[in-house]
């Protein structure tokens, strides 16, 4: 679907070059005509100027972000009169179609159509002399077939568009759907071990103590062997919940490795073909608690993560820096940036990483800054201090 969204912005921009390049060629050779035949010519002042000013007005109106249709209309009016002086200037009225087609709504663009296609067919009859059929008929057959084909080209895009957004946002429906059935079911599972295990033992441990507690004074041998059951049973619970804590650890980090290798490990899954990631690290990362190393690690799988489906970037960067009193991990990317001050919409579809991303260095006490601007690639620093909270 991305692809596909490229692709119709590629042929957009083709289109809009060849239409460009037609413009100025048709006005150029339409002023150099008018300067051969028309030397003489008391208008010559005021064609030349309105041509000059008619390819200034279609740059502003093409180039221009704020009162384009103002721009546009002053356009039209200068080639109206450019047209009146010099009939040979009509031609210029294909170009003209085409933009107003694309920036009016249909129905004055229609009308704007109709209009051109009036003044066009009655300057070329007064150049001609004669009411010439052709000069009649063709101009209006011409405009309305390629009305006809712009505007139905234009909402089938519509069409595809809008069918573009629904996949996109079903898809993202499925994806939390199965985001939250599998958190479900892995707390369902937690649950078991959780009733099974530790929530077993503390009943057990909960007896033993009773039973201690009760034959204390009459039988303190006894009573030491309860709370020599109930100690074995706790060291039991307690080797289990540590290995909950070992399962709930990135996988990276479980499997033994240290902070810097899990990162280098992460660069390589997350380089492809169109995306290169390097990892860097700066200093000698001393040991770390395990919360920390987890959290960093997440932190560089969601950058990563917003890096891949939003920044269209080339290259990124993990960067780990090691200093006296804080660790610090930055990724950096070349990709098209945003507004970080910008509030986040569903057009970026940012909202979700970063919000969590920021949650997690709160929750060590640390900071997160995001240095990024459109079209300037993004930088993502979080911080963390090393020292006991």
């Amino acid at each position: 679907m991305a692809n596909a969204t490229g692709d119709r912005r590629d042929d957009t921009r083709l289109l809009a070059v060849i239409v460009h390049s037609a413009f100025y060629v048709l006005l150029s050779a339409s002023l150099l005509r008018f300067l051969l035949r028309h030397a003489d010519s008391d208008r010559i002042l005021w064609v030349v100027g309105l041509a000059l000013a008619l390819a200034v007005l279609y740059a502003v109106s093409e180039l221009g972000r704020s009162g384009r249709v103002l721009w546009f209309a002053l356009l039209v009016a200068a080639w109206a009169v450019l047209v009146v002086l010099a009939p040979s200037f009509a031609w210029c009225a294909v170009p003209l179609v085409y933009t107003g087609l694309r920036i009016l709504s249909v129905r004055v663009a229609v009308t704007l159509v109709v209009v051109l296609t009036a003044l066009v067919v009655l300057t070329q009859l007064r150049l001609a002399g004669w009411a010439d059929p052709n000069l009649i008929l063709a101009p209006p057959a011409v405009a309305a077939v390629t009305t006809a084909l712009f505007v139905g080209m234009r909402r089938q895009s519509e069409r595809q568009a809008a069918l573009i957004d629904d996949l996109v946002r079903t898809r993202e429906e499925l994806a939390a759907t199965e985001r939250r059935a599998g958190t479900l079911a892995e707390r369902q599972r937690l649950a078991m071990e959780i009733h099974d295990t530790l929530a077993q033992g503390l009943s057990s441990q909960r007896m033993l103590l009773q039973a201690a507690d009760r034959v204390w004074d009459t039988d303190p041998e006894l009573a030491h062997t309860h709370l020599r059951s109930a100690a074995e049973i706790a060291e039991r619970d307690l080797t289990e919940a540590r290995r909950f804590v070992h399962d709930l650890a990135p996988a990276d980090l479980a499997a033994g490795g240290s902070l810097s290798a899990a990162l280098a490990a992460l660069a390589e899954r997350e380089s492809t073909d169109t995306l290169t990631v390097r990892c860097h690290i700066e200093g000698t990362p001393g040991p770390l608690p395990q919360r920390v190393e987890a959290t960093l690690l997440r932190i560089a799988q969601g950058a990563l993560a917003n890096v891949r489906e939003h920044a269209a970037a080339t290259t990124a960067t993990i960067t780990l820096t090691s200093l006296d009193d804080q660790i610090v991990l930055d990724i950096a990317d070349d990709g098209r940036g945003f507004d970080p001050e910008r509030p986040a919409d569903h057009a970026d579809h940012r909202g979700h990483g970063l919000p969590a991303i920021r949650a997690r260095v709160r929750q060590l006490g640390g900071d997160c800054t995001i240095e990024s601007a459109p079209g300037d690639g993004t930088v993502l620093s979080a911080a963390i201090p090393l020292v006991e909270s």
